[in-house]
């Protein structure tokens, strides 16, 4: 990083090696054969890399507990600290990493395994329009419709 730089200057330098990081992983999982089947995988890794970026509090290129708890909230699905904790050693494989690193979360989003946030990472969306169908006010009532 340029030593001269400052304030919005650094901090856009960061987003772009941060974001060039994300592309070179995810340029991996589109050549690695594993995943070749999964349909649509080039758009589903900018939407992930998208959510990966939003919820990285830090700004280090890891989703840290923080980072995780705030995107539960957002989706309406507040966790304690303990299930929090729990979530990231499933997806992290061990108990003593406190972060997720992207491939970490690219393998739980693509992998076969059904974990919690594969489930509200897909389905937030779907929450989304279901929210917008609402908006017109409730029509009005005559005195037909009373009982």
């Amino acid at each position: 990083m340029d030593s001269n730089a400052q304030g919005g200057k650094a901090y856009g330098l960061l987003k772009s090696q941060q974001e060039e990081r994300l592309d070179s992983i995810n340029e991996a999982f589109l050549s690695d054969p594993k995943y070749a089947e999964e349909e649509d995988l080039s758009s589903k890794l900018d939407m992930f890399k998208k959510k990966y970026v939003e919820f990285d509090l830090n700004d280090k290129g890891e989703l840290d507990l923080m980072g995780l708890k705030q995107m539960l909230e957002k989706l309406g699905l507040a966790k304690t600290h303990l299930e929090l904790k729990k979530m990231m050693a499933e997806v992290a494989g061990g108990p003593s990493k406190d972060t997720l690193s992207y491939s970490d979360f690219l393998n739980m989003m693509l992998g076969k395994r059904n974990g919690i946030l594969k489930l509200i990472l897909m389905f937030e969306g779907m929450g989304k329009e279901q929210e917008n169908k609402d908006v017109a006010p409730p029509r009005r009532k005559t005195f037909s419709d009373l009982p």
